[in-house]
């Protein structure tokens, strides 16, 4: 299956908080941390309501206007958005939100978004945080030289999450190399 990635249109704000919520039901149920669809969908219900949407359609048109502090790719699978990974820039790079369908994930689509990322970024350290129970998330991020730090935060009253960072000298080492694979 053919992934596309690209710069979102004003008109894709009307899928991606849907998604958003789609990804959280799949990814983050935990009975161990008290998370269950109820709470997905007090806690993030709204990203799929109309106020949700206006402030992705807000966020898209801001990093269009600001493409060197606001960053945003969608993944399109034919016609269907099936991920994507926004960013920006202040005194360092913040990753987040990075999603991606279960079924889009193991076929080399979150490395090339990644990728994308980094060469946005360029050589500012770069920080993120991650759900401390969502393994697969945490290796990946590792893989592209995130470390965790040791700070974490309980979102929400219940979801625990974990500071990962990445310093800059990594990413012009590694920038360089995702460069290289994409050619």
């Amino acid at each position: 299956m053919t992934h596309v990635i690209e710069v979102p249109h004003a008109d894709d704000a009307a899928f991606l908080g849907p998604l958003q919520l789609r990804i959280w039901l799949q990814t983050y149920p935990n009975e161990a941390a008290g998370i269950d669809e109820t709470w997905i969908r007090e806690h993030r219900g709204a990203s799929a309501t109309a106020e949700g949407i206006a402030q992705w359609r807000e966020f898209i048109e801001a990093a269009k206007q600001r493409p060197d502090l606001l960053f945003c790719r969608v993944t399109r699978s034919e016609t269907e958005i099936v991920g994507f990974l926004c960013g920006r820039r202040d005194e360092v790079v913040t990753l987040g939100p990075m999603y991606l369908l279960n079924e889009a994930q193991g076929q080399g689509v979150g490395g090339r978004m990644m990728s994308e990322f980094l060469t946005w970024a360029g050589s500012s350290p770069m920080r993120l945080w991650v759900t401390e129970y969502n393994e697969r998330a945490v290796r990946f991020y590792e893989r592209y030289g995130f470390k965790t730090t040791g700070e974490r935060e309980i979102w929400r009253g219940k979801l625990p999450n974990v500071r990962m960072t990445r310093d800059s000298t990594l990413n012009d080492n590694l920038s360089r190399t995702a460069r290289d694979q994409i050619t």
